[in-house]
C-alpha cells in the first residue's frame, strides 16, 4: 500500500462527528508496521475499492473506517502470528503487536446487528493481507446508535420488582440432573429448592423442547409448582424455562411457556442470533436471560476472536435481562478482570438502556456470595449453581437454604464456618466442597 494510501486510512479524532462513528478496539499482530497494517485492516473492513475504474471519485472520506489511535506493544515475533504468518505463506524480518483505535462510520451498515458484525468481525477484518493475529477488545457505540435498541424490558429493578428482593443478590439454581429426568420428578426438585429459599429455578441450558421433557409439560408443572411454592414461602419466586431452539420456534415457545405459568425464558443469542434476541424482544411478556454457550471459541485466546463484554454489550442491546457468563472457577478460564469488566457492561451507563443482572456462571456455592460481593462492589448480581442446590446431602431445599445461610453470614459480617456452627445446611455445604 502506497504512503498516500496509507494515510486516507487514518485520521485525527476531532476531525470526525463522533455521532457518526462506531469506536472499535483491536488488538492486531502485523507483519508491516502498524500504520500500514492498520490501515490495510480499514481497506478491507469498508471501502475495499474505493472509486471505479477511469473515474474520479474516491469513497474513503465518507464511507472509509478510520485509525484514530495506534499503541505498540512490541516489534518481536508472537508464537501466534508465526502459525499464522506461516498459514499465508509470508516472509517477515518483524511482527508488530499494537492496539488499534479505529472510527468506524456506522452508516455503511445501518443499526443492525447482523451487518454490524459481518463488518467489525468478518471476512475484511479476519483475513485482512498482512495481519495475523486479531482481536476486538471493545466496541463504544454513541447516543445515536443506541437509541434505536429497546434494551432490557425489565432490568435489574424489574426483577428485583418481580421477586421482590432488594436488599441481596440474587439466588438462582440450574436443576440437576439436567438431562434425561422426566418432567415430574424434575419439577418436584425444582419445587424443593424454591421452598428452601432459592428465587429461580432454571432448566439447564442443554435441556430444550425435546420428546422426553417437552417445554409444554415442563413448563405446566414448573409453572404450577412456582405458584404453590409462592403461598407456602409467602415470597415471589421465578421458573426460567428455556426455550431456545430453531428461530422459527422462539415466539411460539414463549407463548406456551408463560401461558402455562413460566415467568421468565433463557434462550441462547450466541446460537439462535442476537437478532432473533432482539425480534423475541419486541413480543416477549417476561424476562430474557442469556446463556454463554457458543461463546468459548471467540472469547478464550487473548490474541485472537472477540473480548466476551463486547457480546456483552451487544445483548444488553438487543433486550436481555439477565446475562449468565463466564465467571470465577478455573474450569470457565475467566479472570477475575474478565468478570468485572463484564459486570460493568452489564450495569454502566449504556445510552438510556436500563441495566442487566449480571450472572457470572461456575461451579458456586454459598462460600462463593462473598468473593463475588467484594470482587464488584455491588449486591446487583446473580450466582447460578447447580450440584452446591441439587447435590446437597439434605436435599435441594437444604442447598437451597445453605446460599440464604451463605449471604446471612456475609450480612452479619463473620465467617460462614462461624455462622455454621448452628445452620446445619450451611455446615454441610462447607464439607461437600472439602
Amino acid at each position: 500500500m502506497n504512503p498516500e494510501d496509507v494515510k486516507a486510512f487514518h485520521a485525527k479524532r476531532e476531525t470526525l462527528d463522533s455521532e457518526k462513528y462506531l469506536v472499535l478496539k483491536y488488538y492486531l499482530e502485523t507483519l508491516v508496521e502498524p500504520r500500514e497494517g492498520s490501515a490495510h485492516l480499514c481497506q478491507e473492513m469498508s471501502t475495499a475499492q474505493w472509486h471505479r475504474v477511469g473515474v474520479d471519485e474516491d469513497y474513503r472520506p465518507e464511507f472509509a473506517a478510520k485509525v484514530v489511535d495506534i499503541e505498540l506493544l512490541s516489534d518481536h515475533a508472537q508464537p501466534s502470528s508465526k502459525y499464522l504468518a506461516d498459514l499465508m505463506g509470508k516472509k517477515y524480518d518483524k511482527v508488530y503487536a499494537f492496539n488499534a483505535t479505529i472510527y468506524y462510520p456506522y452508516g455503511n451498515f445501518g443499526k443492525k446487528i447482523p451487518n454490524l458484525l459481518t463488518a467489525v468481525c468478518g471476512e475484511g477484518v479476519f483475513h485482512a493481507p498482512d495481519v495475523c493475529a486479531v482481536r476486538l477488545l471493545d466496541i463504544e457505540f454513541p447516543d445515536s446508535f443506541l437509541a434505536d435498541f429497546q434494551g432490557p424490558q425489565f432490568g435489574v429493578q424489574g426483577l428485583r420488582d418481580m421477586l421482590g428482593v432488594y436488599d441481596r443478590p440474587l439466588l438462582f439454581g440450574v436443576i440437576k440432573p439436567n438431562v434425561g429426568l422426566s418432567p415430574e420428578p424434575f419439577s418436584e426438585i425444582g419445587f424443593q429448592a424454591w421452598l428452601g429459599g432459592l428465587d429461580v429455578a432454571k432448566d439447564d441450558e442443554q435441556l430444550g423442547d425435546v420428546s422426553w421433557s417437552s417445554v409444554d409439560e415442563r413448563s405446566r408443572r414448573l409453572g404450577k409448582l412456582r405458584k404453590e411454592a409462592e403461598k407456602i414461602t409467602g415470597e415471589k419466586k421465578i421458573y426460567l424455562n428455556n426455550i431456545t431452539d430453531e428461530v422459527d420456534n422462539l415466539l411460539r415457545l414463549h407463548d406456551v411457556a408463560v401461558a402455562n405459568g413460566a415467568n421468565a425464558v433463557m434462550i441462547n443469542g450466541m446460537t439462535t442470533g442476537f437478532s432473533a434476541v432482539r425480534m423475541l424482544r419486541k413480543h416477549a411478556k417476561v424476562p430474557l436471560v442469556s446463556h454463554f454457550d457458543f461463546m468459548g471459541p471467540y472469547i478464550q485466546l487473548p490474541w485472537f476472536g472477540v473480548k466476551d463484554k463486547v457480546f456483552t454489550k451487544l445483548q444488553r442491546m438487543v433486550g436481555y435481562d439477565v446475562l449468565i457468563y463466564p465467571g470465577v472457577d478455573s474450569r470457565l478460564k475467566a479472570s477475575h478482570e474478565d468478570v468485572m469488566d463484564n459486570a460493568k457492561a452489564c450495569l454502566d451507563k449504556l445510552g438510556n438502556l436500563k441495566p442487566m443482572l449480571p450472572v457470572p456462571a461456575g461451579s458456586q456455592w454459598a462460600g462463593s456470595l462473598e468473593e463475588l460481593y467484594k470482587l464488584l462492589g455491588t449486591i446487583d448480581f446473580g450466582i447460578v449453581p447447580g450440584r452446591a442446590v441439587f447435590g446437597h446431602p439434605m436435599g435441594p431445599k437444604g442447598g437451597a437454604a445453605s446460599l440464604r445461610q451463605g449471604w446471612d453470614a456475609v450480612k452479619q459480617g463473620v465467617s460462614i464456618e462461624e455462622y455454621a456452627r448452628d445452620h446445619q445446611e450451611l455446615k454441610l455445604a462447607i464439607e461437600m466442597q472439602s
